[in-house]
């Protein structure tokens, strides 16, 4: 890897760039034909016994080419962010970068979610029949008692069973936006607004993250990579984006708590605490946010922030507990609920690699051809970490590798088949960092690529939830 490996002579250093620019694109070339290949293998399996559920596998879509009011605006963002974002991001004061990056990755994902139109795309997507606001009206009526019984509807075969996304989730994503409408928020349009918003932020919290654990010049060389996400399009406008922002600021929390130039190290390892705690109660799945928080840990080498972490995510759980929801029990329902639906028919065998070709797509080439410098790093960040010597850019592959952890561990658990380009965003969020390893020059060009992946996913298909 040339952005991590030690200075070598010019003529040697030269030739092993270039050797590890072709691995790049051998890697990007290798992964386009597996999401090719598992795709093949999906229509066939479809067409023939119509047990995959999806009708372009793997990706949860039908065929539909189309453009939008989006289309001319995503197209200004990706190519203000190709051509400035390389650089700004070199020069831009920290804060004002993070706010630039949060800003930017409003901008993409908006813009691609205008693609679908105003209705669809946005201020009606969480309206849809699986979706949390289905079930606002009840929480309403009675919060206290409807949160007591939360678990008595989970089941397909319950009186009154929950929409999908709900019944999927701890009753911390409904009571999201059963808050807002408790504020006058109410609708589609307002939630769609909440989800963007808070959902574009996890970009400048892994940044943040990023900054402690691999340096600045490392932060700063992911950040257009971070904006120009081609998970964008499905973070827009979904409520998994908001949840892999809130996981992210709990990451980046922990992180700062670590610091030993940290003003109140206690205070903010327990606000850790209360997002992690949170966390947990908005998406089941989220328990393996513990992977990048334990990067984190690993990198500073401390485990001082754990008890106030703790005391924070005890403190969420006991009040959740308290109103009658416990978490193992919501769980526990849910793979019941899971395997009473098309989950008992889906293959496990098939969607082992499907999921994994939805995580490319979801991530993007740049930050698979990354992930292979990450990996092909692993060893000398072991060997760095033994001798407790300075991680510096080799920070980046400890945050890789806990993203390829946690997408490996839901994956085998046979609890995300299909959907996963979605469900999975809090986690191919912390793949994206990958692309920093790539060679500045190439910056540009793996950023088209990127934006280039997004624009054709969105505009020829048309995708679910």
């Amino acid at each position: 890897m040339t952005y991590l490996r030690t200075a070598v002579p010019g003529r040697e250093h030269r030739r092993q760039g270039r050797s590890a620019r072709r691995r790049d694109l051998l890697t990007a070339a290798i992964a386009v034909l597996f999401v090719a290949a598992v795709a093949v293998v999906g229509v066939a399996i479809q067409r023939s016994d119509d047990i995959l559920y999806v009708e372009w596998p793997p990706l949860y879509a039908t065929w539909g080419p189309h453009a939008g009011p989006g289309t001319a605006a995503a197209l200004a963002v990706a190519a203000a962010v190709i051509a400035y974002g390389p650089v700004l991001a070199r020069r831009l004061p920290w804060r004002g970068l993070l706010l630039s990056v949060w800003a930017a990755s409003l901008a993409w994902t908006l813009s691609l979610a205008l693609v679908d139109g105003w209705q669809r795309g946005v201020a009606g997507r969480l309206t849809a029949k699986h979706e949390y606001l289905l079930a606002v009206d009840r929480f309403s009526r009675d919060l206290g008692g409807t949160l007591r019984n939360f678990t008595d509807h989970i089941l397909l075969d319950q009186p009154d069973r929950w929409p999908a996304h709900v019944a999927g989730h701890p009753p911390g994503a409904v009571l999201t936006f059963v808050g807002l409408d408790r504020i006058g928020l109410s609708g589609g349009a307002w939630a769609a607004a909440w989800c963007l918003v808070v959902g574009s932020s996890a970009a400048a919290a892994v940044l943040v993250t990023l900054r402690i654990v691999a340096g600045e010049r490392a932060a700063r060389r992911a950040a257009p990579f971070l904006v120009l996400a081609p998970a964008a399009v499905w973070a827009g406008v979904s409520a998994d984006g908001y949840f892999a922002a809130v996981a992210a600021w709990a990451v980046a929390l922990v992180a700062l708590a670590c610091r030993r130039t940290a003003r109140r190290p206690w205070s903010t390892a327990f606000a850790a605490g209360l997002l992690l705690g949170v966390t947990l109660h908005l998406s089941y799945g989220l328990v393996l946010i513990a992977l990048p928080v334990s990067a984190v840990l690993l990198q500073v080498r401390t485990v001082r922030p754990l008890l106030p972490v703790a005391a924070g995510a005890a403190a969420v759980t006991a009040a959740f507990l308290s109103a009658g929801f416990w978490w193992w029990e919501g769980y526990d329902l849910l793979v019941t609920r899971y395997y009473q639906g098309v989950a008992a028919v889906r293959p496990y065998g098939y969607w082992l690699w499907g999921n994994l070709a939805n995580a490319v797509i979801a991530a993007g080439l740049a930050a698979v051809a990354g992930a292979r410098r990450a990996v092909t790093g692993a060893p000398e960040t072991a060997r760095r970490l033994r001798a407790r010597q300075p991680l510096g850019s080799y920070g980046v592959v400890l945050v890789t590798v806990s993203a390829l952890c946690m997408i490996a561990a839901a994956d085998l658990s046979g609890m995300s088949k299909a959907e996963t380009e979605r469900i999975w965003l809090p986690f191919t969020l912390w793949l994206l960092p990958a692309a920093a390893l790539l060679p500045v020059r190439d910056h540009r060009r793996w950023l088209m690529v990127q934006a280039s992946m997004a624009l054709l996913v969105n505009h020829m298909l048309i995708t679910g939830w």
